[in-house]
C-alpha cells in the first residue's frame, strides 16, 4: 500500500479473501481456489492497476495533480480510475460504448468521470469498435493538461498486480498446481504469474479467451459479449514464454457458470469470472485429487444487473 493511500478510502484496496469452491467441483477432481477480487472497493481487480498506475505517475512527475486523465473503457478499468481519481481530487474521462455493461457507465459517471460513447451498432465488442474508442481518447488526450493512462502499455499495470500472486502465494502456502484466467490485455495474468514467481511458486499459467474471439489461438477476432476481455488486438502484455497454454472457452458456457455459480456457491460475479470457473473446474476434472488449480473472481455480478 502506497504511503499516499494509508489513510484514505484507497487503503481498502488489496488484501481480498481466497476460498475454495466445494459444490460445483466434481468429488474425483482436483481442488479449485478463487481470488474473489470482487471485495476490492469498486467490486473489481482493476483498483489495484488503477491505483498503481496513477500514484506512481504523480510520483514520478509524468501526471500533474490537476491533469485530466483520459482512457478507453469497458467499464471495469474506467470505473476503477474513476474512483482512484476521485479520491485523488482528480478528473476522469472514459470513452466508452453502449456494447458494454450500461450499470459500469453509470457507475464511472456517480463517481464524477465524463463518459463519451462509441455506438456499437448492435455489433458487440468489436475490433472495429475497440479501434474507434482508441482513436477518439487519443484525441482528446493529446489535448493540454490531459494525460493518457495507457491501460495497454503501462509497465506499472504488471505491477499492480504483482500484490495479488504474493497474496495468492502466501495463502495457498505455495501449493498451486496450476493457475488460469481470462485475457484482457494480460496485465492482470501476467503481473500475477510475477508475484507467484517471486515467491516461490512455478504453477502452470493457461491463459482463456472467448472462443467468439479467438484473436491469441488463431490470430483472428471477432465479436462477442464478455466484458473485460478479447480486446480485438494482441493483448500487449500477454508474454508467450511464460505461459504454457492458451484455451477458448465458450462465452454461453461462461455466462452459464455464473449462473450456477451465484445459485450453489453464493458467489455472485460478472462473466469473465464465470470464464475462468468454467475453465477452472475443466482442468481441474483433468488433472484429478490432491492438485490445486487457483482462478480470479474478476469482479461482481452487480455491475452487470
Amino acid at each position: 500500500m502506497t504511503y499516499s493511500a494509508k489513510f484514505t478510502i484507497l487503503k481498502t484496496i488489496g488484501d481480498t479473501p481466497l476460498i475454495k469452491l466445494s459444490k460445483i467441483v466434481p468429488k474425483d477432481a482436483a481442488e479449485v481456489w478463487l481470488k474473489l477480487e470482487c471485495f476490492n472497493p469498486t467490486g473489481s481487480y482493476k483498483d489495484r492497476m488503477a491505483i498503481q498506475v496513477i500514484d506512481e505517475g504523480l510520483r514520478r512527475g509524468l501526471i500533474a495533480p490537476r491533469d485530466t486523465l483520459v482512457e478507453y473503457t469497458g467499464g471495469s478499468t474506467g470505473t476503477s480510475l474513476a474512483f482512484v481519481a476521485a479520491a485523488y481530487g482528480m478528473k476522469f474521462i472514459a470513452i466508452s460504448s453502449d456494447a458494454f455493461a450500461p450499470s459500469k457507465i453509470k457507475t464511472m459517471i456517480k463517481f464524477g468521470a465524463q463518459v463519451i460513447i462509441e455506438p456499437s451498432h448492435n455489433q458487440g465488442i468489436t475490433p472495429e469498435l475497440i479501434q474507434r474508442m482508441k482513436i477518439r481518447a487519443m484525441d482528446i488526450a493529446n489535448k493540454a493538461h490531459h494525460h493518457y493512462v495507457d491501460q495497454f502499455e503501462s509497465l506499472e499495470v504488471l505491477n499492480g498486480y504483482i500484490p495479488m500472486g504474493m497474496e495468492m502465494a502466501k495463502e495457498m502456502k505455495g501449493k498451486i498446481d496450476v493457475f488460469c484466467a481470462s485475457v484482457g490485455t494480460g496485465g492482470a495474468l501476467m503481473g500475477t504469474t510475477k508475484g507467484l514467481n517471486i515467491s516461490g511458486v512455478h504453477p502452470k499459467i493457461i491463459a482463456l479467451e472467448p472462443l467468439q474471439s479467438p484473436l491469441i489461438s488463431t490470430g483472428k477476432g471477432g465479436a462477442h459479449k464478455v466484458d473485460g476481455i478479447g480486446i480485438g488486438f494482441y493483448p500487449p502484455f500477454l508474454d508467450r514464454t511464460k505461459i504454457h497454454e492458451v484455451q477458448t472457452i465458450d462465452q454461453h458456457d461462461a455466462f452459464n457458470m455464473c449462473e450456477l455459480l451465484a445459485k450453489e456457491e453464493g458467489v455472485f460475479c460478472g462473466t469473465s469470472t464465470g470464464m475462468n470457473v468454467y475453465a477452472a473446474i475443466e482442468i481441474a476434472k483433468k488433472l484429478g485429487p490432491n492438485r490445486k488449480v487457483l482462478t480470479l473472481a474478476c469482479d461482481s455480478g452487480y455491475k452487470y444487473l
